[in-house]
């Protein structure tokens, strides 16, 4: 237990020599997000979601094979845009040689993606212009994909906790998989804070300020990515 603590603690707060530096604490960041424009997409258009592509596979087999209330056009709305969204990222990517950087630009094209998508919803709504919001979405988080896949931090994907599930107790019996485990409990829990956040947003709130609440997560993680990209540390090389 006391190295499964330890491993979420340094998940949150990483060690001045990390050789991730702040990389972690920004990627969970990024973890609340992806719960969160799951939850809202979800709930508020419709059946899709704009940062678990899986589901999105899933869904339209379901759609084509006649399930009410999954649309077709939706499902391929999202994946189109995400895989556009994920070229975009990893040219960002492979154009910079600075870790921090790299991340910078990614998130900045996101924050306007997802500031586009509180756009359309506060002036056509949810319903009138459910596609291009969709497509906005869906497009910042394959930006978001691209980078922090080519980050390289382990069991922060921001996205997928199939595997990072699947870790948690397939090493368990690693003296060395406590640590682990805390950084990917931690990634769980971060997911599922921005999904319930999410949720509370869409039931209690206007769309647009569901909307609003991951442009306000991302501009957050822009502003502290901004403050760190300016170094030249160790972490800041490609891993």
């Amino acid at each position: 237990m006391r190295g499964v603590l330890h491993g979420a603690w340094r998940t949150v707060l990483p060690a001045h020599d990390d050789r991730h530096g702040p990389l972690p604490p920004l990627l969970l960041g990024l973890t609340v997000l992806s719960g969160l424009v799951d939850a809202v997409s979800y709930l508020l258009l419709g059946r899709v979601f704009v940062a678990n592509m899986t589901g999105n596979v899933v869904f339209l087999g379901f759609a084509l094979a006649g399930a009410p209330g999954f649309s077709s056009p939706a499902s391929l709305t999202a994946l189109a845009a995400f895989a556009l969204g994920a070229l975009l990222g990893g040219r960002v990517a492979r154009s910079q040689q600075h870790r921090g950087r790299a991340l910078l630009c990614g998130v900045l094209i996101e924050a306007a993606a997802l500031a586009a998508a509180t756009v359309l919803t506060a002036t056509g709504g949810v319903h009138d212009d459910r596609y291009a919001i969709i497509a906005a979405m869906a497009a910042a988080l394959g930006v978001q994909n691209a980078v922090v896949r080519a980050l390289g931090v382990p069991d922060l994907t921001t996205t997928v906790l199939t595997l990072t599930i699947a870790g948690i107790f397939a090493d368990a019996g690693d003296p060395a998989g406590a640590v682990k485990a805390g950084r990917r409990l931690v990634s769980v829990l971060a997911m599922l804070a921005g999904a319930a956040l999410g949720t509370i947003a869409v039931l209690h709130a206007d769309h647009t300020t569901a909307m609003a609440l991951p442009l306000a997560v991302i501009l957050a993680v822009v502003a502290v990515s901004g403050y760190h990209a300016r170094g030249d540390a160790p972490w800041t090389r490609p891993s």
